[in-house]
């Protein structure tokens, strides 16, 4: 394995995985991209995560003489060894995207650090901006309800983040380079806490962890791998505030993350 694979495999960004059928939702299908002379559409999360990591391995790998970028190089070598406090300043320092323009503070995540349940969802908003704290609006307290339906607690064997540690401006969706910038912070997030599953809030948060396009509605029930760790795709409270017709479906999704935590403490 070359030094670019290698740093790539540490960063969990190859390679790129796209999912099979439902049938083969546990196996997925390495597929060797292919040239297509057709204008080139929208880059996807996935793309622009990988477009990210070859900018860094790049950084990496200059010569001394030439010294990165300071966002560069710390997620290239530095990241990896970094601890929480470490890694929770440089998500301060962070200026690898223009959410850092108008962000109040960063929201870096919150809870056990030890935690079986990690669950991610996409951004902070307007009041996570303000306490630094992701899910800590409306959409907060709904999350809180939904761990709560299920026997957890914020805090006690739970921990929360977010794809991204910035608030995008007017609580939009965040786009594709602001997810990729962000994403070596989250994957040492997960380094560190070892979790036994993980729980995907919403589509943004489905695309970044499993490096795939995702639909919602075709990926509940289904259980995920990532790089061993399995992963359990649901709505995100804040667009469950505005379908509550669909609440009964994010019930239904919890449950079975809990059939699949019950399954994994028995093994």
């Amino acid at each position: 394995m070359s030094r670019r694979e290698q740093i790539l495999a540490e960063m969990g960004l190859a390679p790129l995985w796209h999912l099979r059928g439902a049938e083969h939702a546990a196996e997925p299908e390495l597929v060797t991209p292919v040239a297509d002379p057709r204008p080139a559409p929208p880059v996807p999360i996935a793309q622009a995560v990988s477009r990210v990591a070859q900018t860094v391995l790049e950084a990496v790998s200059a010569p001394a003489a030439t010294p990165a970028p300071r966002d560069a190089a710390a997620k290239g070598s530095g990241l990896a060894h970094m601890g929480w406090e470490e890694l929770d300043q440089a998500v301060k320092d962070c200026r690898a995207c223009g959410l850092c323009k108008a962000r109040k503070q960063t929201v870096f995540g919150v809870g056990d650090r030890e935690a079986d349940w990690l669950f991610v969802g996409e951004g902070p908003g307007a009041e996570e901006d303000e306490r630094g704290e992701p899910f800590v609006g409306q959409a907060g307290k709904l999350l809180d309800a939904m761990l709560g339906s299920i026997g957890l607690q914020r805090g006690q064997d739970v921990y929360i983040a977010n794809s991204v540690k910035c608030r995008p401006p007017g609580n939009r969706t965040p786009e594709a380079g602001e997810i990729a910038a962000c994403h070596p912070y989250l994957e040492r997030q997960i380094e560190l806490i070892k979790p036994r599953l993980i729980v995907a809030l919403g589509r943004p948060a489905a695309q970044t962890l499993l490096n795939a396009e995702i639909k919602i509605s075709s990926a509940r029930g289904r259980v995920f791998d990532r790089h061993g760790i399995p992963v359990v795709v649901t709505y995100h409270p804040a667009y469950l505030l505005r379908n509550l017709e669909d609440k009964h479906k994010a019930w239904e999704d919890l449950c079975f993350a809990v059939d699949q935590m019950q399954a994994l403490k028995k093994n």
